[in-house]
């Protein structure tokens, strides 16, 4: 009688481990990449939507920007005022608003607090530990990030 031998030998196994390390090498990047692209595809999106709510707000409040109060312009409440409800003068409690369910976080350094970019030569430069940057002079909002965004 003899015997048959049946199953793989070593050098068939080797062949498809080395096919499936080929495979796994090529595919693995494109992941890395894909989410990125989906990082950026986001913070685009809260980009357009919160520029979208500082005109509306403008619109609504006197033609002045989320964050003045009699006026008077502070950061602090640039926040709450596009967040909350305010009065046509900028004071807390009015009908007007709510603009934005909560505040977007920037998906690159997972911060959703805006600085005062008013001062600064070019608010495109990430500075600080921010989210996002707007100024109250020119009405421009950006992503705090040295990546490159349509800011």
């Amino acid at each position: 009688m003899t015997r048959k031998n049946t199953g793989f030998t070593l050098v068939e196994i080797l062949i498809v481990v080395i096919i499936l390390g080929i495979l796994a090498a090529i595919v693995i990047p494109q992941f890395t990449e894909a989410s990125n692209d989906a990082r950026v595809s986001a913070l685009v999106s809260d980009l357009q939507t919160v520029r979208s709510q500082i005109e509306l707000y403008k619109v609504q409040h006197k033609d002045n920007y989320p964050g003045t109060v009699s006026g008077t312009w502070t950061i602090g409440n640039f926040v709450k005022h596009l967040t909350g409800k305010t009065t046509i003068d900028g004071v807390d409690g009015g009908t007007l608003g709510s603009y934005l369910g909560k505040f977007p976080t920037n998906g690159f350094n997972t911060d959703n607090t805006v600085r005062d970019a008013t001062a600064a030569a070019d608010p495109n430069t990430a500075s600080g530990t921010a989210g996002w940057w707007f100024n109250s002079t020119t009405g421009n909002f950006g992503v705090n990030t040295n990546e490159y965004i349509d800011r």
